[in-house]
């Protein structure tokens, strides 16, 4: 019998998913930290249903794509887990670009509407440098874009 895609997974189920081994799935959990099954007694773990889809992008970016764990873990900090289950999931970086602009977006909002009294260093930053930078900002994000559209080509 099958179980429902929505059904938690063994570790044995997801490393056949996934065509991996068993301890190659514990190893990721300690270089990945978003990596973090359910564990019930006697350690016994548990794989939600966005557990094996990340693993199946970490397995992408390692495997097909040829990045370093450090490398994913890079991924990882900068695109996010839903970055790297888009990717496993075989989607284009055009189909992922909308949720990349999204989040993006949402972080310039954060940058320029942050209260200007206590930032790090002591140094208030008034209107004309919160410009500046976002401005910075916006330029990398999109040196960033055309690097990934390059890379996918």
């Amino acid at each position: 019998m099958e179980k429902s895609p929505d059904a938690f997974r063994t570790i044995s189920e997801a490393a056949d998913e996934l065509d991996l081994p068993q301890h190659v799935l514990r190893f990721w959990e300690t270089r990945f930290a978003t990596i973090k099954p359910l564990k019930r007694g006697g350690g016994r773990r548990y794989y939600r249903p966005e557990d094996v889809m990340l693993l199946k992008g970490i397995r992408h970016l390692l495997y097909d794509q040829g990045f370093t764990i450090k490398g994913v873990q890079r991924i990882l900090k900068d695109q996010g887990s839903r970055y790297v289950i888009a990717v496993g999931e075989g989607k284009s970086i055009d189909d992922i670009m909308p949720m990349l602009d999204a989040a993006e977006d949402a972080e310039n909002q954060a940058l320029t509407t942050q209260p200007t009294n206590s930032p790090p260093g002591g140094r208030v930053l008034d209107q004309e440098d919160r410009d500046k930078l976002s401005s910075v900002l916006k330029e990398l994000l999109d040196c960033k874009r055309l690097l990934e559209r390059a890379r996918e080509n």
